[in-house]
């Protein structure tokens, strides 16, 4: 058994929901795979001319894979599609993806010659600057090969990140079969924050941009006005306010959620946005009330800054365990803090044991290994 199976074996928060008819996926998602190389412990920003050392490095999968993997380590059966190169950068993000998470690459592909995207992550004072290199991988046969799984399969929800003025097919072809779908956006470099552009968010459950992103947006000076007129494109909007928390509105019930963040001491942030996405798509499928999945959500990110990398940082459901079991023993707890995540209870691994190993990020990529 993988270890990923495994993980997804020690809880499955959809297990009294599933039934013989349900899609075999939970959520599929597609997008680019790249390298992440993240340096931490920087002084500063690195300056021209000089050379900045260090105190930490890991390598991981990045891009897309951020999000498949918070997706998988909480259980969610994953499918993703994406381009993966033929060099050693691509058969290590294969690896580790299938055999490490558990997540189905049945709809991905190795491109031969093509050689994997990378970024690098410089992480400090609570920032980060980032270095990317790549090209779009060829586009695939048509018609596909024989045999080639349905793409994209059937499944409970898909996650999208929009982008402005462009359709991505796929989308709406995912909404058709059923998939409820959840997107994020980008920064707009254009600068025309139209969400006219935004053409797939007719396909959306839920719209998860940042405070600034929602703002401008809609055109208003408050990330809680922005959350409500989103709602007038988008059945759920949830705006996510950094050190703030996070604000959600679902314009169906009329319902408002507000739960503040989680103080941690961060060592890297790539992928913190990527793991909120994940953890509120997993109580919505779950069907958790709304305060309690935008709990959840913030929770998983906190976890995730105090890890290296992207990927590879996102807590499973051993982590979760650790900390509920840990903030419930400290003394002069506030019990109405305590109460916000009393959720957790029925849902944690009751083993306080020693967790299971999840990968992490580190310096290299492999070592060689004797016969």
């Amino acid at each position: 058994m993988a270890a990923g199976q495994y993980r997804r074996a020690q809880v499955d928060p959809l297990a009294g929901l599933r039934a013989p008819a349900d899609p075999l996926w939970d959520v599929y998602l597609t997008g680019t795979v790249f390298l992440d190389i993240i340096f931490t412990g920087l002084d500063s920003a690195p300056v021209r001319g000089t050379e900045s050392w260090a105190r930490g490095m890991g390598s991981s999968p990045g891009g897309v894979a951020n999000m498949a993997t918070a997706l998988a380590r909480l259980g969610l059966r994953t499918s993703l599609a994406a381009a993966f190169g033929d060099d050693h950068y691509g058969d290590y993000c294969w690896d580790a993806l299938e055999q490490g998470e558990g997540i189905d690459l049945s709809p991905s592909r190795t491109v031969p010659g093509w050689h994997s995207p990378v970024t690098v992550s410089m992480a400090y004072e609570g920032e980060r600057t980032m270095v990317s290199h790549g090209h779009e991988p060829p586009p695939e046969p048509v018609p596909l090969p024989e045999g080639a799984p349905e793409c994209p399969p059937r499944a409970r929800a898909a996650v999208a990140s929009l982008v402005p003025g462009i359709r991505a097919p796929w989308i709406a072809q995912a909404a058709s079969k059923g998939a409820r779908i959840f997107a994020d956006v980008g920064w707009d470099d254009t600068g025309a924050w139209d969400l006219a552009g935004l053409a797939d968010l007719e396909h959306c459950e839920a719209f998860l941009p940042n405070a600034q992103e929602a703002m401008r947006y809609t055109r208003t000076d408050c990330p809680r006005k922005a959350a409500h007129a989103l709602t007038e494109h988008v059945p759920l909007a949830v705006v996510t306010l950094g050190a703030e928390g996070a604000y959600a509105v679902d314009g169906r019930t009329g319902e408002t959620a507000v739960v503040p963040a989680i103080a941690v001491e961060a060592l890297d942030p790539t992928g913190a946005g990527d793991v909120f996405v994940a953890g509120f798509v997993t109580g919505t499928l779950a069907d958790w009330p709304l305060a309690d999945r935008l709990a959840f959500a913030g929770l998983t990110a906190a976890l995730s800054v105090q890890e290296f990398g992207g990927s590879l940082s996102a807590p499973g459901w051993a982590e979760i365990g650790a900390w509920w079991r840990q903030v419930r023993s400290l003394d002069r707890q506030d019990p109405e803090a305590l109460r916000r995540y009393a959720f957790l209870t029925d849902l944690v691994p009751k083993d306080a044991g020693r967790p299971w190993p999840l990968r992490r990020a580190v310096p290299t990529i492999g070592f060689r290994r004797s016969a």
